[in-house]
């Protein structure tokens, strides 16, 4: 083969190298621009997802996150007013787990890096040991784990309080059609994602990183929901 033919070749390699290239690229830019245009609304344990209009009356009487009073690791009283108009993440852990806590604490953190200049997208851990995790208790485990107090609550307070809010307002737990008691225990990896509106619009395994990417592009989402 003399040279002409050899460069031809080379020229076509490179222009087909090229074009593979291209298409790669195309493909990955357009997976990570895509976006759903809206998110749904749910209401029960079994996440059903339902597709409404944001601005309509069916929303309005929608199931929302009822109102509370909780104190976060700053001693600071936290209320469902602490959430006006803002998206928030909510979660249920304790500072003394050994399991999951550490991971759904360490995406939480990824969250919390995420939005740390964006305003509206704040964070709701609840103790579920919340005699344990007094304010004091809350705030090493807050140092620790490089919690930004004015972007992550975490909140203690009474039990009963925060064992309804996980189980009949956030729907958190799994066990559908399995009653439980005030003496039973409330532990999940779940996240919830919240709206603006009190209305959930999300759960998501706090312990998968592709879980929590998706939690990520979903808040996008809903922050461009009018």
């Amino acid at each position: 083969m003399n040279w002409k033919k050899k460069l031809y070749k080379q020229q076509n390699y490179s222009l087909l190298l090229f074009v593979f290239v291209l298409i790669v690229s195309c493909n990955n830019k357009a997976e990570k621009t895509s976006r759903v245009a809206s998110l749904p609304f749910y209401e029960d344990a079994t996440f059903t997802p339902h597709w409404l209009d944001a601005g309509s009356n069916e929303v309005k009487e929608f199931h929302k996150i009822p109102d509370y009073s909780l104190t976060n690791q700053e001693g600071e009283t936290v209320t469902s007013q602490t959430f006006k108009d803002k998206i928030y993440v909510a979660d249920f852990f304790f500072t003394t787990c050994p399991g999951i806590c550490p991971k759904m604490t360490a995406n939480m953190s990824v969250l919390q890096e995420e939005f740390k200049d964006d305003d509206e997208i704040l964070l709701l851990s609840h103790s579920v040991t919340p005699k344990i995790d007094s304010v004091a208790t809350l705030k090493d485990y807050a140092i620790a784990k490089n919690v930004n107090s004015s972007k992550w609550h975490l909140v203690t307070g009474e039990r009963k309080t925060i064992y309804d809010l996980g189980r009949q307002a956030y729907f958190v737990e799994e066990d559908l059609g399995e009653p439980k008691t005030e003496d039973d225990f409330l532990h999940t990896e779940n996240f919830v994602l919240i709206d603006k509106n009190k209305h959930i619009r999300g759960i998501y395994n706090g312990l998968n990183k592709t879980s929590v990417q998706q939690l990520i592009t979903d808040i996008k989402t809903l922050e461009k929901e009018n």
